[in-house]
């Protein structure tokens, strides 16, 4: 196979100078590149300035340098500042992606001259990691070199870097852990569940936007208000709100909020949820049922900090953190396009996988005894009340169902049991007289009715993500051990897998 070979930069200021004949005869980084002895397939141009502008340049670019208009490609970068190290690490990645890379078929190239220092050093950053790439460099007196360095990230530091941070988890392990009443809501005994809790605390005091991933019923509410509450901004409002309920006509005005006479219905202002929560935490619940304007109004309030309501000109400044909710596959959703990219790598500062109660050993059964603790307390003084026991069998048949509910399937069908029981004990009868069969009918006949139109490539790859996802959540997104569980050679094959099948493989460790 012929590899392609491509020129991947930014456009700089002087290169832009130079278009415009306001540097005398210096052609600038870029065109002194492309007159080199090197000869590309490629030339792909990255302009965080107006876009005409750079679209200028390119066709001053094709006659200077003898490159066809058809082999220059020109894409516009949105950055919060040239010299925001993370947006334009996340900019750069993003784009990258989309464009199918890094491929096997291609060679690629970054140009580390034109634009910021920060941008040269994600340049080298993305070239050592994500997307290997040769890296140069161009002067007016040397002309165009090579940058060439022995620094390898995944052996010269990471090796380093996981010891300390090794040895620094064994320390905090044997030093004794402060009380963290703000998580104390969360009932569990399991291993899967105390790690993710350890983990959003850590991201608690971080004013980042935090992803919370799982099932419906699984608690991503209750650990959002705990992040809240355990944040410097415990004393100020924390504002939920479900995205799924809300019509996509109005989800502009709910959240952003609009001026009076915006729209046909807009007898008054409306604040908007952002407002509502400003100094606080304002809590996404199923964002991944936003409609995509919507999203693009989000991406810009997290980028720059500010909001623009409907029927208004001027944006105003926010201070609202940012905490999101979905049971959906977002990385899915990325992939056939019904949720942005950049929004999702903009949320996904912290990410929490919550795992399902089928997942978490031990935890049935304490949940339930809590459960019927509190059901018996809230109805304690009633004369037609009992309080009521549980039976072993009972416990065994909760903990032998999948709850596809998860803890908010378990509560309810506990409290049915407990109301339709007649004795003073709970038993597997009860039990099983409360579970609710539609979700298990819908599930066993997902496939039992063939018709036209029916893909099994799409089915099968349907079942492939579901069963790769629950092996990432039960290893704790490592993907060696995922990779295991899945009778995978390698972690090499499982991201391979995920990448065919429109997965998002950054999110696990190898």
């Amino acid at each position: 196979m012929t590899n392609q070979t491509w020129l991947i930069t930014w456009i700089g200021a002087a290169d832009h100078e130079c278009a415009e004949a306001k540097r005398g005869s210096d052609l600038g980084p870029i065109a002194t590149a492309l007159l080199g002895e090197k000869r590309y397939d490629r030339i792909y141009l990255l302009t965080n300035y107006d876009f005409d502008r750079s679209k200028s340049y390119c066709t001053w670019l094709e006659s200077m340098s003898n490159y066809d208009s058809s082999v220059i490609d020109l894409y516009s970068v949105d950055l919060i500042s040239p010299i925001d190290y993370g947006d334009i690490y996340t900019q750069v990645s993003s784009n990258l992606q989309q464009a199918g890379l890094p491929r096997d078929d291609v060679e690629l190239t970054f140009h580390v001259s034109p634009g910021t220092p920060a941008m040269a050093a994600i340049w080298i950053i993305l070239a050592k990691t994500r997307f290997p790439a040769k890296l140069i460099q161009t002067s007016r007196d040397k002309g165009v070199e090579s940058v060439d360095f022995f620094f390898d990230l995944a052996s010269d530091f990471l090796p380093e870097y996981l010891q300390r941070s090794g040895e620094r988890v064994r320390r905090l392990a044997d030093t004794p852990q402060l009380s963290t009443p703000e998580f104390g809501k969360i009932i569990h005994q399991s291993q899967v569940v105390a790690n993710q809790i350890s983990l959003a605390r850590r991201i608690a005091v971080y004013e980042v936007p935090v992803l919370i991933l799982g099932e419906t019923g699984t608690g991503k509410e209750l650990f959002a208000e705990a992040i809240h509450a355990a944040s410097s901004r415990a004393g100020q409002p924390f504002v939920a709100v479900n995205c799924g309920a809300i019509a996509p006509e109005l989800a502009n005005s709910e959240l952003f909020g609009h001026k009076k006479g915006a729209f046909t219905g807009a007898s008054a202002d409306r604040k908007g949820h952002f407002l509502e929560a400003s100094g606080g935490t304002l809590f996404l619940d199923e964002v991944g049922d936003l409609p995509l304007d919507t999203q693009v109004r989000l991406l810009r309030a997290l980028q720059s900090h500010e909001i623009t309501p409907m029927g208004q000109s001027k944006p105003i400044k926010i201070n609202t953190r940012i905490l999101a909710a979905t049971h959906r596959d977002l990385a899915a959703d990325v992939a056939a396009g019904r949720f942005r990219e950049d929004l999702f790598h903009r949320l996904a500062v912290g990410i929490l996988q919550l795992p399902p109660l089928r997942e978490r050993p031990g935890d049935v059964e304490l949940l339930a005894h809590h459960f019927l603790a509190s059901i018996n307390a809230d109805s304690a003084g009633r004369p037609e009340a009992q309080n009521k026991t549980i039976t072993p069998a009972a416990l065994k048949l909760l903990q032998s169902l999948t709850w596809p509910g998860n803890i908010r399937e378990l509560y309810h069908t506990l409290l049915r049991a407990v109301i339709w029981s007649a004795g003073p004990g709970v038993t597997d009868q009860d039990v099983q007289a409360a579970v609710l069969t539609v979700a298990k009918t819908a599930v066993s006949n997902h496939f039992s009715v063939l018709s036209d139109g029916f893909e099994l490539r799409e089915r099968l790859d349907e079942v492939a993500r579901s069963l790769i996802n629950q092996a990432l959540r039960q290893s704790g997104q490592r993907k060696s051990a995922a990779a295991k569980l899945l009778g995978f050679a390698n972690h090499q094959t499982l991201a391979n897998w995920m990448k065919r099948l429109g997965m998002n493989s950054d999110l696990a460790l190898n």
